[in-house]
Parts: C-alpha cells; sequence; structure tokens
C-alpha cells in the first residue's frame, strides 16, 4: 500500500542522496568504496565557531528562536552584506533558516503560483527542479555555452508565465562562474521585464579561485534590488554543513511572505546554531578557499591523463562536473554496455569503487558529478580507480 500523495510522483529523492546512501550499503557489506556524490567540506568545524555554540548552550540560548532569526543573527548578517557585497538592508528584509534549500523551498512557496515558470540554467542543483515541480511550477531548463547562460537565449526563453530565473554562482554542479561582463548583459536585458524575479544563490560565494572575486547581483543591478531574491549561508565556506544555517534577503514584501510559510513549516533555525555562525575569525574561510583551489587543481590534472574523460577547471565551489561522452555506448568488460552516464556511475561504482552522480540526473546527461572536497589522498586513490576502469573498458578509442 501506498501512502504518497500524487504530487509525490513528480519528485524524485536527491541524486547526491542516494549516491550517497548507495555508498553506505557498499561500504556495510565490506566493499571498499569512496563516496564522492555528496558535497560536503571535509574538514573539521573550526574551534572558535564549536566553542561558540559551546558558550550559547551554557548561556541557556535553547529556547524557541523568532522564526525569521535571532535579532544579533540578522544583525551580523547585514553588517556582513553591507562590508562583503556593498548591500543595504533592513532587519524586516533578512530571514534565517534551516539552510539554504528551505530559503529556496520558502521563496518559491510564497511567490509562485501553479503553471508559473522557473527558468533554470543546466547543469543545475538537483533540488531547483524538484522544488518547482512541488508546487505546482514549470521548471524550464536552458542549457548555455561553458554552463552559461546567453542573453538572448534568455530573452527568448522568457514567456508571459515566466516568474522566476534562479542563478547559481559559483555553481553547484559545475563550479563556473560568469564574468562581470556576462553577468551584466543578463541584467541589462532583465531589466525590460518587470515580471521576472530573480533567484540569486550565492552560497559558494567565498569559495572561488584564480583571484576571482564575488559580485552579489543584487549590488550589480540596484535597478533590480527589489526583485531580487538573494541566498548566502555559512555551511560551504565554514565547515558547519551540520548547523543548517541559510539565509535569504530580499524586499520586505517577499521576506514577509516567506516568513510566514517558515512558521508553518520548520518555525526558527536552531538558536545554538546561529550563536555560532556570529561573528568570528574568517582565516578559516581563507584556508579552506586555498585547500579547494588545490584540490581543484589536482583533479582537474588528473582528468585530463584519463583519455575518454574531460574536465574544464571551476571557477570555485568544490565540484568536478567530468565529461563522459566517450564512454557512451562502449562496453564493459563483462561485455554490458555502458549506454547512459547513469550505467557510467553504475560501473564506476562496481569496477572502481567510487559513487559520484549522473549528470542525467541534473538535465545534463553524459557527465558525472564528483565532490572534490576530500582529503588529497582519498581524491587520489579515487581517480586511480577511476582511470584503471575506463582503461579496462573495450572499444574505447585512445
Amino acid at each position: 500500500m501506498s501512502f504518497a500523495t500524487s504530487r509525490l510522483a513528480l519528485v524524485k529523492p536527491s541524486a547526491s542522496a542516494w549516491i550517497s546512501q548507495a555508498a553506505k550499503e557498499a561500504k556495510a557489506q565490506g566493499e571498499d568504496v569512496i563516496d564522492l556524490g555528496l558535497g560536503e567540506p571535509d574538514f573539521d568545524t573550526p574551534d572558535h565557531i564549536k566553542d561558540a555554540a559551546h558558550q550559547a548552550a551554557l548561556r541557556g540560548e535553547t529556547k524557541y528562536p523568532p522564526t525569521n532569526g535571532t535579532l544579533e543573527m540578522r544583525q551580523t548578517i547585514l553588517n556582513k552584506l553591507k562590508r562583503e557585497n556593498n548591500l543595504d538592508y533592513a532587519l524586516d528584509e533578512v530571514i534565517v533558516s534551516n539552510g539554504a534549500t528551505q530559503v529556496l523551498f520558502n521563496t518559491l512557496m510564497a511567490t509562485l503560483e501553479p503553471g508559473d515558470e522557473v527558468l533554470l540554467s543546466t547543469p543545475y542543483f538537483g533540488r531547483y527542479k524538484d522544488i518547482v515541480l512541488r508546487l505546482g511550477g514549470v521548471p524550464v531548463p536552458l542549457a548555455g555555452a561553458g554552463f552559461r547562460l546567453k542573453p538572448d537565449q534568455l530573452s527568448k526563453a522568457i514567456k508571459p508565465k515566466t516568474r522566476w530565473l534562479l542563478l547559481n554562482q559559483p555553481s553547484n554542479p559545475s563550479g563556473s562562474v560568469y564574468s562581470d561582463a556576462e553577468i551584466a548583459s543578463l541584467g541589462a536585458m532583465l531589466a525590460d521585464h518587470d515580471r521576472v524575479l530573480v533567484l540569486s544563490d550565492e552560497i559558494y560565494e567565498q569559495i572561488l579561485f584564480d583571484r576571482r572575486i564575488s559580485h552579489s547581483f543584487a549590488a550589480l543591478f540596484p535597478h533590480l534590488k527589489d526583485r531580487t531574491l538573494t541566498v548566502k549561508g555559512v555551511l560551504e565556506a565554514y565547515a558547519m554543513a551540520g548547523g543548517r544555517i541559510g539565509y535569504g534577503v530580499g524586499a520586505k514584501a517577499f521576506i514577509a511572505a516567506m516568513n510566514k510559510v517558515q512558521s508553518q513549516i520548520r518555525s526558527g533555525a536552531c538558536s545554538i546554531a546561529q550563536a555560532a555562525a556570529l561573528n568570528g575569525s574568517q582565516n578559516d574561510v581563507c584556508r579552506f578557499r586555498a585547500a579547494f583551489e588545490r584540490l581543484r587543481n589536482l583533479v582537474v590534472a588528473r582528468v585530463a591523463d584519463i583519455p575518454g574523460l574531460t574536465l574544464d577547471p571551476t571557477g570555485g565551489a568544490f565540484y568536478g562536473l567530468i565529461g563522459c561522452d566517450a564512454l557512451i555506448d562502449s562496453p564493459s568488460p563483462d561485455g554490458t554496455p555502458l549506454s547512459s552516464d547513469a550505467d557510467v556511475i553504475a560501473y564506476l561504482l562496481k569496477a572502481a569503487g567510487v559513487a559520484a552522480v549522473p549528470g542525467s540526473t541534473l538535465d545534463f546527461p553524459h557527465f558525472f558529478r564528483i565532490s572534490t572536497a576530500m582529503p588529497e589522498e582519498v581524491l587520489n586513490k579515487a581517480l586511480d580507480g577511476i582511470a584503471k576502469a575506463v582503461a579496462d573498458l573495450k572499444g574505447l578509442s585512445p
């Protein structure tokens, strides 16, 4: 007997979650598996953050928090936005949630009517599409060159039912970053479409490589600020994924509607985690970023030496979106053809003991995503296994 509602039929489990679960089950059976499917910093949470959480608990900050976030947390966010992003907001224009995904859900739940279209630049964070479908919206995938949208492409995609454009940079899963000129061309084009709202997902803003500088969309385009909802958080950059602290900033009407949604779903984010995320040393953020860039360089160099796989250097975040088009239709050592990227992933799990996310789950077939947020020795071991497994394929052209 099924108890699930019909609306859930459109929603699939998180690809990274089920891949990670498959890896855990294989490990439980004694198999040596490296899970590169789940994107989570491998670093330990910095001591000053753990100490702040401890002190908050000792002070008794364990009661129900305000739905929209503690006053201290929201003020800290406003200070950060002013200092780092050149953005000015008021206290009633920010909401603190249980991770960035809840901010995304709150935003769309509060603003999306059935049949409204949401433009998604492929490849995209898998939950974008699922949230839109769950709320009765229509996801519209757009494949841009180099994982980035072009203004003419965006202009053609905007229709009378278009409600949102979701932008994510640095991108999960591709790690792509728009140049200033590219993002400026999108902002200029959107100025003529008053009904289209912009959700700028900047959760990886502090993990940028090659001396890139983060620019918030709302700061670049003040004329679009009132219809831009910016999503940020502390999970990735501060290695505190378990703290589940994300936040959204936007016009007062946005936040009021989102606050109403949040009050009926999860209420306020953990008070101890909010206290832990307040002002503190930024030295660890710089250290983590430098380490992620070294790991990016390692993975790009290693993949370049594996015939049949491709990987462009990423501009940020901690993922590698690896092309495997040359492997499609290759027979595996047992004669079974690899007819899709999902087959490639299944083969790598079996032959190399490496779990990754198939690109087809992100509307981007013939690719697979790996997380590079791993110790160097673990990544090298995983890439050794991938290289051997690919070399063992029959019929693969060098």
